[in-house]
């Protein structure tokens, strides 16, 4: 199965695990899973680390090796269904989540309550 973590799980599993659904935990570290980080999360967190809304202070790239997580591009086909989606969500970052999810058939890992308004499938 492929799963986008969102960005919050992302930086849970690094600072706080304990904070991550165990049912979520179950998929993340099954091996027959593939888990991606999207393009979108890197961003965000490059972001609000530059204007001071988040501490935090990691490789990127080798936490992401670390893991075993793949990296999940924001591609044309998402950005052509970004524009389909209704306003539900304000926030930038997760609309673009959203959407990926959507256009590949991907499953998102949140806790999010806005993404369930939205046709994306979620664990």
């Amino acid at each position: 199965m492929n799963i986008i973590i969102d960005t919050h799980i992302f930086l849970w599993l690094i600072y706080d695990v304990k904070r991550v659904n165990k049912e979520h935990l179950r998929y993340i570290k099954d091996l027959n899973n593939t888990i991606y980080l999207s393009s979108i999360s890197i961003a965000e967190i490059a972001i609000k680390k530059s204007i001071g809304k988040l501490d935090v202070d990691f490789d990127m790239f080798e936490i992401l090796d670390d893991m075993g997580f793949d990296i999940l591009d924001f591609d044309g086909k998402s950005a052509l269904h970004l524009g389909l989606l209704p306003f539900f969500h304000r926030d930038p970052f997760d609309r673009m989540i959203i959407s990926q999810g959507i256009s590949h058939n991907y499953k998102i890992i949140t806790v999010d309550k806005k993404f369930v308004q939205y046709n994306c499938k979620l664990l």
